[in-house]
């Protein structure tokens, strides 16, 4: 068994020390906590107040005074009986007081047994046996038992407060309960620096001989202590007589004004709770005034300068009267397709004015009226309102970052107002004052407030997806038709498709799309030996095609001889993904889950170099505008970016996703997209950070589902396209972070033909055509649909 903690140490241990986190109780009860009288009266460095001390003992005094009006002898007016709590030291007893407790302890005071359960080293042949204590009698003691056992004080305690009557185990007396009230007197008045001090005192006490300090410093309390704790019982005053003793009565004037300056302190300090709050809230709502102000100031530059767009955009219609200019603006170009852009020459005014005036009657039926443009704001207002907080998070966050591009400029146009009121406002210029205006009649003015605006256009440009055509992957000899890819290939003429059927499909995409057939067949259809993870058309040579297997072998087929012309097999494990270089279609590169990224050359022979990663690599890509660059994503939650110069550690780490990163693509040389299992979508900026670790994306996408499976992605012309777990197809567009689109994969029944909710089907992948709005998705069910914009 573990040595008793409840030996009292020797060697001049002082008493604070001693009672280590009793101590900390005792100023948690001076914070405002409630604590055992006997704590309080044991913290170190106690400073003995009278006016306290005697209110503290008044208070006592009056309970036991109660007690003894009914009858009843408290026999437990000891300390660790009572608790006391601010303000102005409130005390309370926490021990019933009965006939039958007479002569019990109060909790705590079960001397026996040691902090630890071990019989007490010295237990006091005399005391009582205990009380059944409550469980809140001495509130700490758990607590101060872990530095010093505070139940063999309270076993000393017992002994202390005994009177020499009750020595014999008698029933407690009135006469024994004015004993106690004196040892009490004694405690309060006096203080002790050591253990063995106040040991030494207590044994003294026992005898009437108290130390010449409390006689010299406070004589009238040792006095009234010595009168209470008489040999002799019958000789001690009554509780009544104590009550109305000059000893209490002459400390009751000061007692009130101790209370009092500590009501009126205590109010002060309130006050100043008070005034720090409300001054630490001003501040904080002065400094969201101020944001507002500004941030009101530049929405005001930048509505202004709607209207004066709106009017350069007016000048189209004067502009389509004058024979001297040309006849149709870029913008009306774009509402049309009457492209015509002639000028009138003298000589062939006469052939080329019938012409221009149809021209121009042409233009004009294409401007809209303003009941067109009111009945379209209306009927995208609702997607706008649908989406409006996130929107305007967008609008300041594409504000900032353009605005930090050209703050030079910027702060340069700063200028001040007056505002109705006469006081003067800060506001910043728009960028728009910072550029010319461009030559022709609609084109937009550059500018951060135009970025905006170009967003904010494509992403109301489109209401839905619809499906322009539909085919079945499905092969009746494999249990599972899992699209895992699907490509374009350098003219966007044919699409092949990949899976666990272990075969790549290549379909001719104006003949699925103008053919309305129940069953397409693909022009082309090549078998592997193993499931087929990725696939990926070369940029120049039209006919090849590389393919990446759970094997980990990677291939490059000939489309037209529907054969493999070179196969490379140095992964060890399973390989995701494979990209052709676009600048130089000769490089490939490839990375599989045995932690690997290979560079190959079709021109030679094996691989031309190795990255070893630390984990599974997912996907890999060839930066756009250069073949020495490539960027990684990787099982361990990170996007790795290579210079192939120097591939012993990457020059750059995206940090942020929390899972595993699926893809990564990029939408230029500098920026990355990038998919996770963690539901998001990120966009990095590899220009605006030059430092290797990057940790905060420009955006982050969320909307769809994606914990566990690969889903696809794909960017064209700003517009993000990703899979979902809930087997639909979400649209992003790059300035905002909600979806733009989406699109949900029905599944039917084959018994009874009515759509169901199959949970476990998946979009699996995502391509699309070029730059146009046209998608080609498949799902795990082997379902392709080619979707588009409308």
């Amino acid at each position: 068994m573990e040595p008793s903690r409840g030996g009292v140490g020797g060697g001049g241990r002082r008493w604070g020390e001693a009672e280590g986190d009793a101590a900390e109780e005792g100023r948690r009860g001076e914070d405002g906590g409630e604590v055992s009288l006997r704590e309080w009266l044991d913290r170190p460095g106690r400073a003995v107040e009278a006016a306290e001390c005697v209110h503290v003992f008044r208070q006592v005094a009056e309970a036991v005074a109660v007690a003894h009006a009914q009858g009843v002898a408290v026999g437990s007016a000891r300390p660790s009986c009572f608790v006391v709590s601010p303000p102005f030291a409130r005390v309370a007893f926490i021990e019933s007081a009965s006939g039958s407790d007479a002569s019990g302890s109060c909790s705590g005071s079960d001397a026996s047994e040691d902090a630890d359960g071990d019989p007490d080293p010295d237990p006091d042949p005399d005391a009582s046996p205990p009380l059944r204590r409550r469980d809140s009698a001495v509130p700490g003691e758990e607590r101060a038992g872990r530095s010093f056992p505070l139940k063999s004080v309270l076993a000393m305690e017992l002994s202390w407060y005994t009177s020499p009557e009750d020595a014999d185990d008698s029933a407690a007396t009135f006469a024994s309960d004015v004993y106690r009230l004196g040892v009490l007197l004694f405690e309060l008045f006096y203080t002790f620096e050591t253990m063995e001090d106040k040991m030494r005192a207590m044994a003294n006490l026992r005898h009437r001989v108290l130390p010449p300090q409390l006689l010299f410093k406070w004589p009238k309390e040792a006095s009234f202590c010595q009168l209470l704790m008489h040999p002799v019982p019958e000789t001690r005053p009554k509780m009544s007589e104590v009550l109305q003793s000059e000893f209490l009565n002459q400390s009751r004037n000061s007692l009130e004004e101790h209370e009092a300056a500590l009501r009126l302190r205590e109010e002060i300090e309130e006050q100043e709770l008070l005034l720090d709050f409300l001054q630490q809230l001003q501040k904080r709502k002065q400094d969201i005034a101020d944001s507002l102000q500004g941030t009101i100031a530049f929405l005001s530059s930048d509505i202004n300068e709607v209207p004066h767009q709106q009017s350069t955009i007016g000048h189209c219609e004067n502009f389509l009267s004058d024979g001297d200019k040309e006849v149709c603006s870029g913008t009306v170009e774009e509402q049309s397709d009457c492209g015509s852009r002639k000028r009138f020459r003298p000589e062939l005014q006469g052939v080329d004015m019938e012409e221009n005036n149809r021209s121009v009657e042409e233009c004009s039926r294409t401007v809209p009226s303003s009941e067109l443009i009111q009945e379209s704001v209306l009927s995208k207002s609702s997607r706008l309102m649908k989406n409006f907080k996130k929107l305007e998070t967008a609008y300041f966050l594409t504000r900032s970052k353009l605005m930090k591009q050209v703050g030079s400029q910027i702060s340069s146009c700063d200028r001040v107002v007056k505002n109705t009121t006469g006081s003067a406002v800060g506001t910043e210029g728009s960028s728009l004052d910072d550029f010319s205006l461009e030559r022709q009649y609609g084109t937009r003015q550059r500018g951060w407030v135009n970025s905006f605006l170009e967003g904010l256009c494509k992403y109301l440009s489109f209401s839905k997806l619809k499906v322009r055509a539909e085919l079945k992957h499905c092969d009746l000899l494999n249990s599972s038709n899992l699209v895992c890819s699907v490509g374009f290939d350098r003219d966007r003429e044919f699409f092949a498709t990949a899976g666990v059927n272990k075969k790549i499909k290549v379909f001719e995409y104006n003949m699925i799309v103008n053919e309305h057939r129940d069953i397409h067949y693909p022009v082309v259809e090549m078998s592997n030996r193993s499931k087929l993870s990725c696939i990926c058309w070369n940029s120049y040579m039209k006919s090849h095609i590389a393919s990446s297997d759970f094997e980990g072998i990677v291939q490059v087929w000939d489309v037209t001889r529907s054969q493999v012309f070179v196969g490379m097999r140095e992964h060890e494990r399973r390989v995701w993904s494979v990209d052709f270089s676009i600048v130089d279609p000769t490089k490939l590169v490839s990375g599989s889950d045995d932690g690997s990224v290979k560079l190959w050359d079709m021109n030679q022979a094996g691989s031309i170099g190795t990255i070893r990663t630390r984990a599974n690599v997912c996907s890999v890509q060839f930066q756009p505008d250069t073949a020495r660059s490539i960027a990684i994503g990787s099982a361990d939650h990170k996007i790795y970016c290579y210079d192939l110069r120097n591939i012993r550690a990457p020059y750059c780490t995206l940090v942020g996703h929390t899972k595993t990163v699926s893809y990564v693509k990029y939408l230029d040389a500098s920026t990355i997209l990038s998919a996770s299992t963690d539901n998001s979508l990120k966009l990095w900026d590899l220009s605006m950070n030059p430092g290797r670790i990057i940790d905060s994306p420009v955006q982050t996408f969320t909307g769809h589902t994606n914990t566990k499976n690969f889903v696809g992605l794909s960017i064209s012309d700003g517009y993000i396209a990703t899979g979902s777990e809930t087997n639909e197809v979400f649209v992003y567009h790059k300035e905002f972070p909600m979806p733009v689109l989406a699109y949900k994969f029905s599944v039917t029944d084959p018994i009874s033909g009515q759509e169901i909710d199959d949970q476990s089907q998946f979009i699996s992948c995502v391509c699309w055509r070029g730059q146009s709005s046209t998608l080609l998705s498949a799902n795990s069910s082997g379902n392709i649909k080619i979707l588009e914009m409308d």
